[in-house]
């Protein structure tokens, strides 16, 4: 069932926002009980303001927490008790791989955007992704590639993604603006419709990346937005050849 996303809630007197309302701890509960489920929470923000408000400060932060919990307590370990860039775009970040478009971020590929339903985010792959001089302070989670295999001339394609903690005090940011990197001109983060920088045209890919990945060197490109969300594509390599690809540091 698709419900149209009600921005501002009239609140008259038969308006069921304000009589008979659940409660912030009655609709908690219900959202616990169903653990967590990201179509129940969606669909509850659609439903006027109040719960589109409630689920941005709080069911998502509980989505993130259930479906990642480790990664989560090191992304606020610093004592935050937000992320960069918001609880929703994390949450959809965790399930949703977003693919490609013609004459968008990634110009050759035609892959629809899509939610996945399990995906690991590991700190350690994310340290193959970081310059050297910026692993020894960055911290950088990212996903396994999702794979979209057998796309013609594409060869196997894998898209990935991942979040960096405390982004806007990150050495990658701050080697980013010494280059002047431009932002992307059109295209925004899916996941928080921020600015994107590509990691390709700074030339901040490490080779180590295309060894994590198992993907052909040359075929790595990957964008980071100003809230330190990352996604990225590559060719992947032929399974036997993958396996036998070196990790360099």
């Amino acid at each position: 069932m698709i419900i149209a996303k009600q921005y501002r809630c009239i609140h008259s007197a038969t308006c069921h926002c304000t009589k008979g309302h659940l409660s912030e701890e009655v609709l908690f509960l219900m959202v616990q009980h169903l653990n967590w489920n990201p179509n129940v929470i969606a669909t509850l923000s659609c439903v006027c303001k109040w719960f589109d408000d409630m689920a941005k400060r709080l069911l998502w932060k509980e989505f993130c927490r259930a479906r990642a919990p480790k990664m989560m307590c090191d992304l606020q370990s610093s004592g935050s008790h937000s992320v960069d860039g918001s609880w929703r775009a994390l949450g959809k970040l965790l399930i949703y791989c977003s693919g490609s478009s013609k004459g968008g971020l990634f110009n050759d590929f035609q892959i629809p955007g899509h939610f996945v339903h399990r995906t690991r985010f590991s700190r350690t792959s994310g340290r193959s992704f970081l310059p050297a001089q910026c692993r020894t302070d960055d911290i950088l989670y990212v996903s396994d590639p999702c794979e979209h295999l057998d796309q013609g001339e594409d060869g196997d394609l894998g898209f990935f993604r991942g979040i960096f903690k405390s982004f806007s005090m990150s050495k990658v940011r701050k080697l980013l603006i010494k280059k002047g990197t431009p932002f992307h001109p059109t295209e925004v983060c899916p996941y928080c419709k921020a600015k994107l920088w590509s990691m390709l045209q700074a030339k901040m890919i490490p080779q180590s990346a295309s060894c994590r990945l198992g993907a052909y060197e040359d075929s790595i490109e990957y964008y980071v937005c100003l809230n330190g969300h990352m996604l990225g594509v590559c060719t992947l390599l032929p399974l036997s050849d993958s396996e036998g690809a070196t990790e360099f540091q």
